[in-house]
């Protein structure tokens, strides 16, 4: 198991080398494609220069997650409950991410103008859809033997939802959690291209502006492991709570 985990990383080391090898031999000019070598030194000497961005990122994209996954899931059981609603809103759902968010974004800034609103709302609206359809997607899924007998049984409506249906549908929310978590740190970058003064998104653009590819290329490796942290701590809490919730229901 520690070899199978460790074959991921193995094989990011040899792209890098890779990459390294690649740029040293073709002399590619550093403002074009720098090598893995120096956008790591870069990382390092300019930290203290991206430390306030990946801060400012960091906390828009805990706020629009928390947010656009809050108001999904509750939108998700709304839903579920009221089936009548659902057949006359979930199309407008599907139909609503054919906006792509880089279009909507300018309309957010002429309607809420240039503070933190406008931001906060493509992160919630990134995180919204993935939540909201697996949600409903794990509700459908629970088993409809499970069901009749609770019905069979005498089981209320809501009962029958906190009982059963939330409990089954857990892994299918978590799953949901897990997209938008890693959607959240892309939709945090986009929305501060709107005009923030501090952000990942900012520093990239100053850095393209100024022809710094290896700045470029370190707010990228950044907004890969926030995703990947922000993706290992919904897993983290997926495991403790369906292995809490199974020895719950085997005792």
């Amino acid at each position: 198991m520690i070899l199978k985990g460790w074959r991921p990383v193995l094989v990011l080391l040899l792209l890098l080398i890779v990459w390294e090898l690649i740029v040293k031999q073709t002399g590619v000019p550093d403002w074009l494609f720098p090598a893995p070598s120096q956008i790591f030194q870069e990382g390092w000497n300019g930290w203290e220069q991206f430390y306030p961005h990946l801060l400012a990122t960091l906390k828009l994209s805990l706020i629009g997650f928390l947010i656009g996954s809050g108001t999904g899931l509750i939108t998700a059981i709304i839903l579920h409950l009221l089936p009548g609603l659902r057949d006359s809103i979930y199309p407008l759902l599907i139909l609503s991410q054919n906006i792509p968010i880089i279009v909507l974004a300018p309309l957010l800034v002429i309607w809420f103008g240039f503070g933190l609103m406008p931001k906060i709302i493509v992160i919630a609206l990134v995180c919204f859809f993935p939540i909201t359809v697996a949600s409903l997607d794990g509700f459908k899924q629970t088993a409809p033997e499970l069901k009749h007998y609770m019905n069979m049984a005498g089981a209320s409506k809501s009962q029958l939802f906190w009982k059963l249906e939330l409990p089954y549908a857990t892994p299918s929310i978590f799953s949901g959690l897990k997209i938008s978590a890693t959607y959240s740190v892309m939709g945090a970058v986009i929305s501060e291209w709107l005009g923030a003064k501090h952000g990942i998104g900012v520093y990239m653009t100053l850095a393209s502006s100024s022809f710094r590819t290896d700045r470029v290329f370190v707010a990228i490796f950044w907004i890969m492991i926030l995703s990947l942290l922000f993706f290992g701590l919904i897993k983290a809490a997926e495991r403790t709570l369906v292995r809490g919730q199974f020895k719950g229901e085997i005792k």
